[in-house]
């Protein structure tokens, strides 16, 4: 048997070790884009509590391993389709006027507290992700309530409201009485009072102007 032995130059190695794994990433981003999409599936049938590892991977068409190979588990998973359903809203809120006045700042923030407050669980898994709970990576929900906080930044900056305080400082209030009125909706004792009636009186006197 006669061998051959085969010299590569660095740019030849690089260029081989290139083209072995591109193959590999692209069937990983197609693996984990299948798992979205089934995932996504599931959710429209049975709702984001109703979502489990073993339905997505049945429906995807891969093992149950493969499934942990990409998130660590379900609020993983949940993470980014939340994540990136809310980043979506906040794009869409990027090129819009500067709201003038609270009705009209709430009316911007009502279709975010429809979705987070669609289900419990979805309330839950914002909480756990948003780092309000103290969570240990960043992931697509913190990123989007970044976002998010400059967004009402911006708009404080440029309309009627207090200038006693940092745009950002009152940003983050907005982010905090929003998260306490969806608490609030979730509570039997005060659920009677309509969301966005509610975020009114709060900013209200959170922004108003001093006097």
């Amino acid at each position: 048997m006669t061998t051959v032995n085969i010299k590569f130059d660095r740019s030849q190695k690089l260029g081989y070790r290139c083209f072995m794994t591109k193959p590999v990433q692209q069937r990983t981003l197609k693996t984990r884009a299948k798992l979205l999409a089934a995932a996504r599936d599931v959710i429209a049938e049975h709702g984001f509590g109703g979502l489990r590892a073993d339905q997505v991977v049945k429906r995807a068409g891969v093992a149950k391993g493969t499934f942990f190979a990409h998130f660590a588990d379900k609020d993983a998973l949940l993470d980014e389709i939340i994540g990136g359903q809310m980043g979506d809203m906040f794009r869409d809120m990027q090129n819009r006027e500067v709201p003038k006045s609270v009705e009209a700042l709430v009316s911007e923030l009502v279709p975010l507290l429809r979705f987070m407050s669609c289900e419990r669980y979805v309330f839950d898994v914002i909480l756990r992700k948003s780092g309000a709970a103290a969570c240990d990576a960043i992931g697509p929900i913190a990123m989007s309530f970044g976002q998010q906080l400059e967004i009402l930044s911006h708009w404080i900056e440029r309309g009627p409201w207090r200038t006693d305080a940092d745009a950002e400082l009152l940003a983050e209030g907005i982010q905090a009485f929003l998260l306490q009125v969806l608490a609030l909706h979730f509570c039997a004792l005060h659920s009677g009072k309509p969301m966005e009636e509610r975020l009114v009186e709060y900013l209200l006197v959170w922004l108003k102007p001093v006097t």
